[in-house]
């Protein structure tokens, strides 16, 4: 990554936190809630920019425009309302759900690969 790029990232979210900051109290509240919850099981091409929340501030905007509480706009279950955001994208658990269970299946064939060999019996002769 280029000096300008992290350069033009960081104007990008200052301008960002910007608008959070001006919006009413209760949907900064909320907002805050969802930035930590996409931040820690949301899409990983969350890390890619700003669209996703950018996309939550315009629709926070226009609801605090129309004069909406916020779980007007989200709806009571704010968790489900991220996830719905999130549906279809592949998330950090997606990743470590794959790698689980790749690992898995590197031990399961290397036992696998031993017992053929005779490894375990040679084992359990060694224990005896």
């Amino acid at each position: 990554m280029r000096i300008q790029d992290i350069i033009k990232g960081k104007k990008e979210w200052r301008a960002h936190v910007k608008r959070v900051e001006s919006l009413p109290q209760d949907y900064q509240i909320v907002y805050r809630e969802i930035q930590k919850y996409l931040f820690k099981v949301g899409p990983v091409e969350l890390t890619d920019g700003i669209g996703l929340l950018s996309g939550i501030v315009d629709l926070f905007e226009e609801g605090a425009a129309v004069g909406k509480g916020v779980l007007d706009v989200t709806g009571s279950d704010v968790a489900a309302f991220c996830d719905d955001l999130i549906k279809g994208s592949k998330t950090y658990a997606d990743i470590y759900k794959e790698s689980v269970d790749q690992k898995i299946g590197r031990a399961m064939k290397k036992a696998e690969d031993k017992t053929k060999k005779g490894g375990i019996s040679k084992w359990k002769k060694q224990s005896r």
